[in-house]
């Protein structure tokens, strides 16, 4: 899985542990029309956040929104597509500039640089692989099927159980995901999930697409 910066971005590589922040891991299978991209958008803030010219998607901690202790999520329920899932938190491997996700494709990884469970503003995203040539499929092999009105948990390190609505469903090439919607500090809080989707690409080992879920708490 695979989301890389434009200019700085993070980046996050399929099949491998680690996920680049342009490129998330994915399934070949095409999803149904998106639905609520509206919605989706309207989510973010009308502006992007500052960034001092730096990266949209910052790749080493900054200032989050002021608040509480970040509270990360450590567990991921989502009924309808039967995922139960650890959530390990993730960041960047200075070596390759690649987000890095948990190798075991049963896991998922949260953006431990953007907003916790318990910001009032933001996106909390949460990313992982589909599917691997040698274990099979992942976490987020069925992500694509979600649909609005599907709810989902996340448990927090603090113990806490939040639910969340799906609102949005939506597909994007590598190259023209909005980085900045779905990895911003401010707007309305939400959880953006991520993963691959679209024709897989032989020659390079990756998807060509990327699968976005925006929940908003119920």
């Amino acid at each position: 899985m695979t989301v890389r910066n434009r200019g700085a971005l993070a980046a996050m590589a399929v099949g491998a542990a680690a996920l680049t922040v342009a490129v998330l891991v994915a399934c070949g299978s095409q999803p149904a029309e998106d639905v609520g991209a509206e919605q989706a958008a309207d989510l973010a803030s009308a502006t992007p956040s500052p960034t001092a010219g730096g990266p949209s998607v910052p790749v080493t901690r900054g200032e989050l929104p002021s608040g509480a202790e970040t509270v990360p999520p450590t567990r991921l329920v989502i009924p309808a597509i039967d995922v139960t899932a650890t959530v390990n938190a993730v960041g960047i491997n200075q070596k390759t500039d690649e987000f890095e996700v948990p190798p075991s494709v049963d896991q998922i990884g949260w953006y431990r640089y953007g907003p916790g469970l318990e910001a009032d503003t933001g996106s909390v995203v949460i990313a992982g692989h589909v599917d691997s040539a040698t274990q099979g499929k992942g976490a987020f092999w069925r992500l694509r099927d979600l649909d609005q009105g599907d709810t989902l948990t996340a448990t927090g390190s603090d113990g806490k159980e939040r639910r969340y609505r799906v609102v949005a469903r939506e597909e994007y090439q590598k190259t023209k995901i909005p980085l900045e919607r779905y990895f911003a500090r401010d707007g309305k809080p939400r959880l953006t999930l991520i993963t691959c989707g679209g024709p897989f690409d032989a020659e390079a080992r990756r998807y060509r697409d990327n699968i976005v879920v925006t929940a908003v708490p119920a």
